[in-house]
């Protein structure tokens, strides 16, 4: 076959297939491998055909080219597990401080609620409102100037003198906090080969956690030294130091520019996220309706409703239970150590669970998962008076609460193509930071009405039985094949 004369037929062949191979084959890392014009056929496959067809030259530039995909997959794994880390620490350090600062400012740790809440009501906004973003200009920007402003944010934290101040300094922090997240996860995916692909991105979300856990493992005697506000100082420092690396280091979306350049070559603007979209799906309007269209809203309101209700559990937990173990009779020490306990559970977790993702039992394996993770919150309720007991039972809730987050963050990237993936995450994490609002206020409120510790606990548990039921109504749609939404749930149940 001569590659050099083609028809206009045979070259708008070869443009959908390299576009269809950015969006689902594996090792796509350099956007400069995979949109060049003169190439009939993507990155893999003209690798393999050079290397079968005895061209030297052209079989040492595949193979050149699979070592640049692989470094740059590596690369942004690593660097979104870094946004990650400090992300966790970031977004749980408010939870280590607040007994102390309840205590250095003579306040009732019920006002914490509002706190909690004004933190992850930005983290919702940030990550409704920055997902989109990223599908017009590109993760990699998005990415750099979130933790450029989670990080300054959380510099100028030490700085407030009551509740309302904190509370500001933390919604804006959120902002940042809750734009990084989507793209770092939709970032992870598109350079993740299909096989592997939740595992990867489990793999760099396991991050966050270990943020959390890095965090209580040195708030303590930060706190003891140097007082509450150097836990801030810390959290405000890494992420701009992180920054400039980022900047320097960070490759964008291959994904992403393969879209663009098809769009410039279409002769649209490159700055019109409609006709981008338009150029990649045929369809024109706006991102977020993508999300309920071509049979995916029913699947996407599920999607939705596991996120809500699973990250509604998860920060009630991460911002109640040191308070809440205080109250019981537990030390400050023992308290935040639980945060740790918690946090390296999950990552144990979520790394098994992306691996039966990986293997073709998500919704099995999502599905007990947020059922165990009822059976263990009751745990620390009924096991309060064994310190033993409460924390085998945070490690047994750590491992399917956090797990399971991983397990959807993984599960949502296949369930969206690359045009709107960044926006459909974004979403899914937004309505999920909801309930991520919801469960911290809600406990606040609670406790000022004075419910006891175990009757907190035994109702942060049935969200995550409502979380088994819907991946179970998930499952479904995915086994039913006349259903309108079969085709996208099939992808998700695979």
């Amino acid at each position: 076959m001569s590659y050099g004369h083609r028809s206009p037929a045979t070259g708008r062949m070869a443009r959908s297939r390299r576009q269809e191979f950015i969006l689902n084959s594996a090792g796509v890392a350099s956007a400069t491998s995979v949109v060049r014009t003169d190439l009939p056929v993507a990155g893999a496959e003209l690798r393999e055909r050079q290397l079968h067809t005895g061209s030297n030259a052209s079989a040492g530039a595949a193979v050149d080219a699979g070592r640049q995909d692989r470094a740059n997959c590596v690369r942004a794994v690593l660097l979104c597990a870094a946004v990650a880390l400090l992300d966790g620490f970031d977004t749980q350090a408010i939870a280590f401080v607040a007994p102390a600062i309840a205590q250095d400012w003579r306040i009732d740790a019920s006002l914490f609620g509002a706190v909690f809440g004004a933190g992850l009501l930005g983290l919702m906004l940030g990550s409704i409102t920055l997902g989109p973003l990223a599908d017009r200009f590109g993760r990699r920007a998005v990415i750099i100037w979130s933790t450029v402003a989670f990080g300054a944010f959380a510099l100028l934290t030490p700085l407030a003198a009551d509740v309302m101040t904190l509370a500001v300094l933390r919604f804006l922090t959120g902002l940042g906090l809750g734009g990084a997240v989507p793209n770092i996860i939709a970032l992870t995916s598109e350079y993740a080969p299909p096989r592997v692909r939740a595992t990867l991105v489990t793999i760099m979300y396991c991050g966050f956690p270990m943020g959390a856990v890095v965090g209580g493992l040195i708030s303590a005697p930060l706190m003891s030294t140097y007082g509450w506000e150097s836990v801030f100082v810390v959290g405000g420092l890494l992420p701009i130091l992180l920054a400039f690396l980022l900047f320097w280091a960070l490759p964008e979306s291959a994904s992403f520019l393969s879209r663009r350049k098809s769009a410039y070559e279409a002769g649209m603007p490159r700055s019109s996220p409609s006709d981008l979209q338009a150029a990649t799906s045929g369809k024109s309007g706006l991102a977020v309706r993508e999300l309920m269209s071509d049979g995916r809203g029913f699947g996407t309101l599920l999607l939705w409703f596991i996120f809500f209700a699973n990250l509604l559990t998860l920060y009630f937990l991460v911002n109640w239970l040191p308070s809440l173990l205080v109250r019981t009779g537990f030390s400050m020490s023992q308290a935040i150590h639980s945060l740790a306990l918690l946090n390296g559970a999950g990552i144990v977790g979520g790394l098994a669970i992306g691996r039966l993702i990986d293997r073709g039992t998500p919704l099995m394996a999502l599905g007990l998962s947020y059922l165990l993770a009822a059976v263990s919150i009751v745990g620390i309720s009924v096991s309060a008076e064994n310190a033993s007991w409460v924390m085998t039972a945070i490690t047994f809730a750590g491992m399917f609460v956090i797990g399971a987050q991983f397990g959807m963050n993984a599960l949502a990237t296949t369930f969206y193509p690359t045009a709107v993936r960044a926006t459909g995450l974004g979403w899914a994490l937004g309505v999920g930071r909801l309930g991520s609002f919801v469960g911290p206020l809600l406990g606040g409120m609670l406790w000022g009405l004075g419910w006891k510790a175990q009757e907190l606990l035994f109702l942060a548990a049935i969200p995550s039985l409502l979380a088994a039921l819907a991946v179970h109504m998930l499952s479904v749609i995915a086994r039913d094949p006349g259903g309108k939404a079969a085709g996208n749930a099939t992808s998700v149940a695979e």
